[in-house]
């Protein structure tokens, strides 16, 4: 008797596209390679600042295609940084729902305290990322955001 996998009966739902927002290349590194080995990502764009990815996801919204489903934010960056990135981006009316994952080294309280300001604190990971941390958090972004199958 041949048994079919579950993941051919019941698809997993994915994410068609995220983007991580990060300076370190060797964090960039890093999570591509679990997203990769989670495999719940369909794209992935990267940005190396809050600027560079304010002007990415403006140019998107003004070209009316779809917003990434799921952002994860490092705080401590160059030209921009994450709390700067924030503040602008969330003055655009968007309709589209997105999660966003505070993804830093930072545990400073008076960063955790304004994450929730945002209503991110319970969406805050401290670096390093784990295997198992970020399959969570895509997870619940999945479960969140519209997902596709």
């Amino acid at each position: 008797m041949k048994v079919l996998s579950l993941k051919y009966i019941c698809p997993m739902k994915k994410i068609n596209l995220a983007c991580l927002i990060e300076d370190d290349p060797i964090h960039v590194f890093l999570t591509q390679k679990y997203i990769d080995m989670i495999g719940r990502i369909e794209n992935l764009m990267i940005c190396h600042n809050g600027k560079e990815a304010f002007d990415k996801l403006s140019a998107i919204i003004t070209a009316g295609k779809l917003l990434p489903e799921l952002i994860l934010l490092d705080l401590n960056m160059p030209i921009w940084n994450g709390w700067q990135f924030l503040d602008e981006f969330t003055k655009i009316p968007i309709k589209q729902q997105i999660v966003i994952y505070i993804l830093t080294s930072s545990n400073n309280p008076e960063d955790l305290k304004k994450a929730e300001e945002y209503n991110l604190h319970t969406n805050y990971l401290i670096k390093p990322i784990t295997l198992d941390n970020l399959k969570k958090a895509l997870d619940t972004a999945i479960n969140d955001a519209g997902s596709t199958e």
